[in-house]
């Protein structure tokens, strides 16, 4: 009998104690939070308008899979604009198009020349691609931005783990202490390892959305070491070192390109201003003196 209500106890603050932990933490909280980070954006994005929106589904038939991956792996290396979802693009590229092709048809009905049928079909052509080059440039700045940042994540690492943290609680003091264009992106990998995914295909998934040499290096690194049981520490401080040293070496190369690219603007624009002030007074007076 004493065994029963011992039992029976024990069932009842067990019982307390999982009533308990729903009301202070929630059944998989960790696990909704984490899912609702990497979902943030999606519901909440501006829905596109429907001429837009019916541009985009046409569009997709239009352009096929090929040209839509490639808009895809543009905006993914652009780091996908909450604003600019991919819909949108299609559907702003085939309207914007559609409106290009609209006038240079009038350019050209209204003077049917091979100079204006050029000029038309050039500008159709611009405006096609006009989404690619922007979301173009701007990956490159992102990839600029994430090179030049990513020595001071590292030094950042460095230290953390020096301190005794492990690689996981480091890459996450750092990604959720640090601003710029890796946090967010480091803060992503993070979460897909909590979601259950293997660190290597989160870390190779890094790689690919940011497409950044350095980065890339640096995650083959942690992973050899991972699979050879390095010590994490010694690969952080030596990437750390050398990528300094590679982000000296890029800053002294474009140092070295400013006299090259100051030269063509220079013979165009100031040669000419130049010469014209310092040969238009000897002209005169060598026309005045012929004419008298």
């Amino acid at each position: 009998m004493p065994s029963a209500v011992y039992i029976g106890l024990a069932l009842v603050v067990g019982g307390l104690a999982y009533l308990l932990n729903l009301m202070l933490v929630g059944e998989g909280r960790v696990r909704r939070t984490v899912v609702h980070n990497l979902q943030r954006g999606l519901a909440d994005a501006p829905s596109a308008g429907g001429r837009v929106q019916a541009g985009a589904s046409f569009g997709r038939n239009l352009l096929g899979k090929r040209a839509t991956g490639v808009l895809d792996r543009l905006l993914m290396q652009a780091g996908r604009p909450q604003s600019w979802p991919l819909d949108r693009v299609i559907g702003v590229k085939m309207t914007s198009t559609g409106a290009a092709i609209s006038l240079a048809f009038f350019l050209i009905r209204k003077n049917p020349s091979p100079a204006s049928i050029g000029i038309g079909l050039a500008f159709i052509v611009f405006v096609f691609f006009l989404p690619e080059l922007l979301l173009w440039n701007t990956g490159i700045k992102r990839r600029e931005t994430v090179a030049l940042e990513l020595p001071d994540v590292l030094d950042q690492m460095s230290i953390a783990v020096e301190a005794g943290l492990g690689f996981d609680a480091a890459l996450s003091r750092v990604a959720r202490g640090g601003k710029g264009v890796l946090a967010p992106e480091l803060i992503r990998t993070l979460q897909d390892i909590q979601l259950g995914q293997q660190r290597r295909a989160a870390y190779q998934g890094l790689a690919q959305r940011l497409a950044v040499p350095e980065l890339r290096r640096f995650i083959r690194s942690v992973i050899q070491a991972d699979e050879h049981g390095i010590a994490l520490s010694e690969v952080l401080h030596t990437q750390a070192k050398e990528q300094r040293v590679a982000r000296r070496q890029r800053a002294e190369h474009k140092a070295m390109e400013i006299p090259v690219k100051v030269v063509f603007p220079l013979i165009l624009f100031l040669m000419p201003a130049l010469m014209i002030v310092i040969m238009t007074p000897a002209a005169i007076s060598i026309i005045e003196a012929f004419s008298g």
